[in-house]
């Protein structure tokens, strides 16, 4: 096995145990879960601004407000993507089925390489379409966390180098394959440590070294975290789709889940190829109001996974009311297009009622561009889903992505992109 190899696969093992678990456990004590104890706060206005004027217009939203919204979230969130598509990126098929999970589907497994260098940085993708599809179908993206072997019990699917087959398919529960392509979708995922190995200081195995400058060896101040890298990624994986003969790449959906659904959101605000956005548990830096500060906090976020944002993030350590941005801003920053907020009534760390006003407060944006934006002004109740362009839904049980998660993603997909033509 090659040294990076054996990184990636190292830190996923390491990771297993130590970042992926916590995700079921239970909640961190010391921290609030109380919402009488939530603090006064005053949220920025997305339409006010940095002048002092009131934005009136969908054109001075898209030609300037826009704009500096986007530059804040890099300057003081996530930091800025310093590279586009690479010139010397290109894929290959190096694997592919017409009668996978037994006749169902397409499989189709593709190596997309960042540069000319066989063996610089690199993703495999795994994409799976309805074999009964008369044309390309809309599809969901999203990054899983253990390998693309572990999506599906399917032995078809290659493992990571030096990876291990026992837990083939293990997390088929977050990834029901053959309920997405039998609704008429495909599903393309990509192991997130093939972008960026989720492991503090390790910026040396992973695409940052893409955008290093001469003697540089890790981001500079205000440059990308990994959650920016990997919504680069993701960016890259569309730059493909769009390729795809059996993918409508005008109608991908991202999607992501955890640390993912935070990458989701950002990939899907700085992209505005993605024509649909879906946010699952995203928490602090994700869906979830900073400034509640109920269950994670900025402070705890930077002090645990301090690589996943850029540097700059870390001024606001218990001092979140200096933030010039919150998070229904990183929601504004998708409209005109649909957003779907997940939450799950007992992952109080993840703050179910800051994610959905998080969605609420980003409703005046979308109004302004001509949408519906939030149909509901209070919190629903479980297992109601709010199918307006901003959408949100509240299930019951913890931090995981259920069953019952795919039902809501794909009812809000029929609803607003249409379904395909295998239906």
């Amino acid at each position: 096995m090659n040294a990076p190899a054996l990184l990636r696969w190292t830190a996923s093992l390491t990771l297993g145990l130590l970042l992926i678990a916590p995700e079921s456990m239970a909640q961190p004590e010391g921290f609030n879960y109380d919402e009488s104890k939530v603090p006064d706060y005053s949220l920025p206005d997305p339409l006010l601004a940095e002048d002092g004027s009131k934005v009136t217009s969908a054109d001075e939203w898209r030609l300037s407000r826009r704009p500096e919204v986007l530059r804040l979230f890099e300057d003081y969130v996530y930091g800025k993507t310093p590279i586009g598509r690479p010139e010397g990126m290109r894929w290959e098929v190096f694997e592919s089925s017409e009668g996978a999970i037994g006749g169902l589907a397409r499989r189709k497994q593709v190596r997309i390489f960042f540069s000319e260098d066989d063996n610089g940085p690199r993703m495999d993708l795994l994409l799976y379409t309805p074999s009964n599809a008369e044309g390309p179908v809309p599809t969901f993206l999203g990054l899983n966390f253990r390998g693309n072997h572990t999506v599906f019990p399917d032995p078809a699917i290659r493992l990571p180098e030096g990876g291990d087959d026992s837990v083939r398919g293990e997390r088929r529960g977050r990834w029901p394959v053959d309920t997405i392509v039998s609704n008429g979708y495909g599903l393309a995922t990509i192991w997130y440590h093939d972008i960026d190995p989720d492991v503090k200081d390790q910026w040396s195995d992973g695409v940052h070294p893409l955008a290093y400058a001469e003697g540089q060896s890790e981001p500079g101040s205000g440059e990308w975290g990994s959650i920016g890298a990997w919504a680069w990624g993701l960016s890259r994986a569309l730059d493909y789709l769009e390729t795809d003969d059996h993918v409508d790449g005008s109608r991908v959906i991202v999607m992501g889940h955890s640390r993912l659904g935070k990458t989701s959101l950002w990939s899907g605000a700085q992209d505005e190829r993605f024509a649909l956005v879906i946010s699952n548990d995203s928490g602090c830096g994700g869906a979830a109001l900073s400034r509640r500060r109920f269950g994670e906090t900025v402070e705890r976020i930077n002090t645990s996974f301090p690589h996943w944002f850029t540097d700059r993030f870390k001024r606001f350590n218990g001092n979140e009311d200096e933030l010039p941005v919150d998070q229904h801003m990183l929601i504004s920053l998708i409209a005109p297009r649909p957003v779907l907020v997940c939450s799950a009534e007992e992952d109080l760390w993840a703050d179910p009622r800051g994610e959905y006003l998080s969605a609420k407060h980003a409703s005046p944006v979308y109004e302004l561009l001509g949408t519906d934006g939030m149909a509901s002004r209070e919190m629903p109740g479980l297992n109601e889903l709010i199918s307006s362009t901003i959408g949100y839904h509240l299930r019951p049980g913890g931090h995981d992505v259920t069953d019952r998660d795919w039902e809501v993603f794909i009812e809000f997909a029929n609803r607003h992109l249409g379904r395909s033509n295998s239906q």
